[in-house]
C-alpha cells in the first residue's frame, strides 16, 4: 500500500482531514504549531528534511528536549546522518505515525518546510510513471532554460489538462510526456482533485487537505539572520567539530545549510565570520526556493495565510484548526477532557 493510500484511510476511517502547518525556514511555524498542538492535544508530524538526522541538532534548529516533553512529535532525530533517506520514505513513515498518533488519541498536525515531502504523503507516488534518471537529467537542463508561458505552451501540446500549474508541476508533466509517452493527468481524476493536483484513485475520493501557509513577509531575511546567529551561540561551530571528528565528508546530513561553510571555517578555508554570512545567505536562498514552492504548488482553495507578527497569530490557527471538518468534535472532547483533569487537581 502506497503512502497516499494509508494515509487516506486512515484519514476517511475517522473523517477527519490532513492539517499541514508549511512556510519557509525561520517563519515561526514551530512557535505557532507548538501552541496549537499543547491546546488542541495533537501531535506533530515534522516535514523537515534536516531535522531527521541525529546530532545534527543547532543547525537546524531542532525542538528542544524541553518542547519534545510538551508535545508528542514525530519525524525528528530518525536516521544516521549517513543515511540517505527519500520524500518516498519518509511519507510512507509519515502516514504510519499519523495513524499512530490518532491511535493515541493526539490527532497529527503535519509542519515543515520539506514541500516535497508532504506532496509525496498526498499524492500516490506510486502512480507516477518512472522516467530513466539520464534521460531526465539531459531532458531538465534544457527546460530549465525556459520560462513558465514557454513551459505552459509546450504543456498545451502534450498535456493540456495540467497546463494551469505551477512551474514545477509543468516540469513533471512535460518530463513524463516526453519520456514515458503518457499524459500525467492520466493518472489524476477528471474532478476538481486534479484542478488541486492531488490525484485519486478508483475506489475512493481522496481525503481533505488544508494548508496553514506561515509567512512573516519582509521580516523573513532579517529573522533567518538572527537565527544563524542565534545558533551560533547556542554552539553550532562547537556542533560541527564534534560531528566532523565522526562523520565522512560525504554524509547527506552536511548538505543542511550551514554545515559544509561552518565545517570550512573550522577546517581553515574561510573565515568564521564569513561561514556565518555564507550560512545566512544560503538559508535565505532556501526561503526563497520555499517560498515559490508553496505558492505555485499548492491549491489556493485550500491555503490560509497567517502571518506570525500578527498578535492574533495564535488565535487565527486555532480557528484554522478548529474549522476544520470533525476537528470541532475533537477539540470538544480534549477542552472537556483538560477541564475534568484540571477540577481533579484542584
Amino acid at each position: 500500500m502506497c503512502p497516499y493510500d494509508l494515509l487516506r484511510r486512515t484519514a476517511m476511517n475517522r473523517d477527519l482531514p490532513t492539517m499541514c502547518i508549511v512556510g519557509p525556514t525561520a517563519a515561526g511555524k514551530s512557535a505557532l504549531a507548538l501552541a496549537l498542538a499543547e491546546q488542541r492535544g495533537l501531535a506533530i508530524v515534522s516535514a523537515d528534511s534536516r531535522q531527521i538526522y541525529r546530532e545534527f541538532d543547532i543547525g537546524t534548529a531542532k525542538p528542544s528536549e524541553a518542547e519534545l516533553a510538551r508535545v508528542p512529535h514525530y519525524g525528528v532525530s530518525i536516521i544516521d546522518p549517513i543515511e540517505r533517506y527519500s520524500a518516498h520514505r519518509w511519507a510512507s513513515d509519515a502516514a504510519h505515525w499519523c495513524d499512530a498518533a490518532l491511535a493515541a488519541g493526539t490527532p497529527p498536525v503535519i509542519v515543515g518546510g520539506t514541500g516535497l515531502y508532504v506532496r509525496a504523503l498526498v499524492e500516490p507516488f506510486d502512480a507516477i510513471p518512472s522516467l530513466d534518471p539520464q534521460r531526465r537529467l539531459a531532458l531538465a537542463q534544457w527546460l530549465e532554460t525556459l520560462d513558465r508561458e514557454e513551459l505552459r505552451r509546450w504543456c498545451q501540446r502534450l498535456d493540456p489538462a495540467r497546463a494551469h500549474l505551477g512551474r514545477t508541476q509543468l516540469l513533471r508533466a512535460i518530463e513524463t510526456a516526453l519520456l514515458s509517452g503518457q499524459r500525467l493527468s492520466a493518472h489524476f481524476s477528471d474532478d476538481a482533485g486534479s484542478q488541486s493536483g492531488v490525484p485519486a484513485t478508483a475506489d475512493a475520493e481522496p481525503c481533505s487537505v488544508r494548508y496553514l501557509v506561515v509567512d512573516p513577509g519582509p521580516e523573513l531575511a532579517d529573522r533567518i539572520a538572527a537565527r544563524v546567529h542565534q545558533m551560533v551561540a547556542q554552539g553550532f561551530f562547537d556542533e560541527v567539530a564534534s560531528l566532523r571528528d565522526q562523520l565522512p565528508a560525504d554524509a547527506p546530513a552536511w548538505n543542511a545549510c550551514g554545515y559544509r561553510a561552518m565545517r570550512d571555517a573550522l577546517e581553515g578555508t574561510m573565515s568564521r565570520a564569513a561561514a556565518v554570512e555564507r550560512t545566512i545567505i544560503e538559508s535565505r536562498q532556501y526561503a526563497k526556493r520555499q517560498r515559490t514552492w508553496f505558492r505555485h504548488q499548492l491549491p489556493v482553495d485550500a491555503v490560509t495565510h497567517i502571518d506570525p507578527r500578527n498578535p492574533d497569530a495564535l488565535q487565527r490557527t486555532l480557528d484554522w484548526w478548529d474549522r476544520a471538518p470533525a476537528n470541532a468534535q475533537a477539540v470538544e472532547l480534549h477542552t472537556g477532557a483538560a477541564t475534568r483533569a484540571h477540577e481533579e487537581q484542584s
